[in-house]
């Protein structure tokens, strides 16, 4: 038995149903944990002593908008170019008929020397909301906050649940796929007032590559198979 294998067995000897095997690369275990079950779950995977994962390596947020869908889709340049979606749409295949937003969450066991990641689905569109996991962990501290700030995860429990990358006066999350690249609001200072002001953003929204697959006679597969002349 390889030894992902007995972990593992470990794992879902240990927490059952409660736990959902996902497809992941070869050496890495992933599993599905629901949001009710989630802190339960991480505090057994602490304690238990054929688990141990006593350290928690990373915690991210993850959009599910438009997941799945290509960005070369046409062969006609939209007005659009690059710029993402701003709505959640139904894509067949995208992935996009469950919730929008997750968790990630990357264990380690020092003792043991082993991997595991979780996947947790917020509970709601907006906000999105989870337990925290701060009593299990408290490296999740810094990485809530974090998923707070990019994401809008609100996670209840966590002991001071403020913006940690972005200004306190920030508006919006910018890892959320519906979030405009050029932000929603600037600062400036004014001379004035003798403070830092917050406006609407001036930028104008501008294509540099629209989305489009071009009919290139380079790329034409006789031209390509041609024996080389040279």
């Amino acid at each position: 038995m390889s030894r992902i294998d007995t972990l593992a067995a470990a794992v879902e000897a240990r927490l059952g149903p409660r736990v959902k095997r996902l497809a992941s690369l070869s050496g890495e275990l992933t599993y599905e944990v629901s949001a009710a079950q989630l802190v339960g779950v991480c505090r057994e995977l602490r304690d238990a002593e054929e688990l141990a994962f006593e350290q928690l390596i990373d915690l991210s947020g993850i959009d599910y908008l438009d997941f799945g869908r290509t960005q070369w889709s046409t062969t006609e340049a939209t007005s659009s170019g690059f710029s993402r979606g701003v709505k959640r749409e139904q894509h067949e295949g995208s992935g996009t008929d469950g919730p929008r937003f997750a968790t990630a969450y990357h264990l380690l066991s020092v003792s043991r020397n082993w991997r595991v990641r979780l996947r947790c689905y917020c509970i709601g569109e907006e906000p999105p909301m989870l337990d925290s996991v701060t009593p299990v962990w408290a490296a999740a501290d810094w990485f809530e906050r974090e998923a707070f700030d990019l994401f809008g995860v609100l996670f209840r429990g966590h002991p001071d649940l403020r913006r940690i990358l972005t200004d306190y006066g920030f508006i919006g999350h910018p890892f959320r796929k519906d979030f405009p690249l050029s932000g929603n609001v600037e600062l400036r200072y004014d001379p004035e007032k003798g403070r830092v002001v917050y406006e609407p953003v001036s930028i104008e929204p501008r294509i540099v590559v629209p989305k489009v697959i071009r009919e290139d006679n380079r790329y034409d597969p006789i031209l390509r198979e041609a024996p080389d002349r040279g």
